[in-house]
């Protein structure tokens, strides 16, 4: 019932940028939370930046004063602005949202994952 889909990853060079998309498809009640998550081979999965429904937001410590999240809520779509990328920034993106579901039901959704490469 409810998807995420997300774009924008790609190979870059060090020093470059790239913007990551991510959008819900499907109807949704309520959004409490929005997010961007990455895993690199063989790390865990780390949070990235995510975004509440208060515009809070909050950043991983190595990405921080680089990336920046930014949503469109009445498109219920969010992004992140990935500036002066790094090699270590090299992992698999995926969105993700905290939302109440048509229904009633609250869970947590993931977006299918983004590749971002980033070379020396």
């Amino acid at each position: 019932q409810v998807q995420l889909v997300e774009s924008g990853g790609g190979l870059v060079q060090a020093g470059g940028s790239l913007r990551l998309s991510c959008g819900i498809s499907g109807s949704v009640l309520s959004v409490n939370a929005l997010g961007w998550y990455r895993q690199a081979p063989g790390k865990r999965r780390e949070l990235v930046a995510n975004i509440t429904s208060g515009g809070r937001t909050n950043y991983g410590d190595g990405v921080k004063g680089r990336f920046t999240i930014s949503a469109d809520n009445a498109k219920n779509t969010w992004y992140l602005q990935m500036n002066n990328l790094k090699p270590e920034d090299t992992a698999v993106y995926y969105c993700d949202t905290e939302v109440r579901a048509i229904g009633g039901y609250l869970g947590v959704f993931w977006g299918q994952g983004t590749q971002v490469t980033v070379s020396s």
